[in-house]
């Protein structure tokens, strides 16, 4: 019984609203350009890390770092090797933390510390990343990291060539490559350890 009341009262400002003029909108104007929509053929590094759940907290970490432009940019070739989450989680002490202070009696302040752990971020993520891409693992070629004196080399461990080149080695001290994502702009390796940073 409310609802038909309220209907009736609201009835005459539906009905005057409705005869009122209504003014129609020009159209759009017609130009010569038309929109072409930016398309890659391959997704780009940063979207593969996006998109890969095992990487996520590498990801998480190269995205703190001016690095993480290096991973969109389109024209730039680099190799990334990824440890999983696992393999990070297993660390003592994570990426953020760096090496073992010397001297633990040491206090700093908020801001150092934040200042310090971008910098262990940084050498950390860029001990990650090789600026070439694509690259031959089974060269005992060392490839130099963006870590200045950081090389990496891959050591063949299997000769059966029915094997893609990345299940047939392993990087420095035998760290497994689990995998291998092709982007646009490079490779990612997924591998189950990390390169160690000194």
């Amino acid at each position: 019984m409310h609802l038909v009341s309220l209907l009736l009262l609201l009835f005459p400002f539906f009905a005057y609203a409705s005869s009122q003029k209504q003014t129609v909108m020009s159209a759009v104007p017609e130009t010569d350009e038309t929109y072409t929509p930016l398309a890659q053929p391959q997704p780009t590094l940063a979207d593969l890390l996006t998109i890969e759940s095992s990487l996520s907290i590498y990801f998480t970490y190269a995205r703190e770092t001016e690095l993480s432009k290096l991973l969109t940019d389109v024209d730039a070739r680099s190799t990334i090797l990824a440890p999983t989450n696992k393999a990070i989680m297993a660390l003592a002490r994570k990426p953020h933390q760096g090496p073992a202070p010397v001297d633990e009696g040491n206090v700093i302040s908020e801001e150092e510390f934040d200042n310090l752990s971008r910098e262990n971020v940084l050498r950390w993520v860029s001990a990650h990343i090789i600026p070439q891409s694509p690259i031959s693992l089974l060269s005992s070629t060392p490839y130099e990291t963006l870590l200045k004196g950081t090389n990496v080399t891959f050591d063949q461990v299997h000769d059966d060539t029915s094997l893609p080149d990345w299940a047939r080695v392993r990087l420095n001290d035998g760290v497994h490559l689990a995998g291998i994502k092709e982007a646009s702009n490079g490779v990612i390796y997924i591998m189950d350890g990390t390169v160690k940073v000194d």
